[in-house]
């Protein structure tokens, strides 16, 4: 049986405009000495880590395609922001975090420290 994730949940930005989009709908933050790309569709915030762990490309300077995958900018492995699947066949995995829409802002959810404090 595997373990639910517990997440702290930090706030990023107050409202969804706060953050310094690209003309791609893509930007880069950094979250507890993590950097990380949040991404927009629609009404929709995302985030998922900024390196795509095929090649290291930054996803921040990828696209979103009109499935609302992200697409990597080296060799346009595509990734889906809700699971971090890789859809376009290759098998990566990519990283994801959730995000949370609140009264008082938007956060996101990294997750806590697991075995003796060795995985955050």
């Amino acid at each position: 049986m595997a373990a639910e994730k517990k997440y702290s949940w930090h706030k990023i930005a107050e409202s969804a405009n706060d953050f310094f989009w690209q003309e791609n709908n893509l930007c880069e933050i950094e979250v507890k000495g993590k950097k990380i790309c949040i991404a927009k569709k629609g009404e929709e915030v995302f985030a998922c880590t900024s390196k795509c762990p095929h090649a290291g490309g930054y996803l921040s300077d990828g696209f979103l395609d009109a499935a609302g995958n992200i697409v990597c900018p080296l060799h346009r492995y595509k990734y889906n922001l809700q699971n971090g699947r890789n859809v376009s066949g290759e098998g990566y995995y990519l990283k994801t975090y959730p995000v949370e829409k609140r009264a008082d802002g938007i956060y996101i959810g990294m997750e806590e420290a697991g075995f003796f404090g060795l995985f955050k």
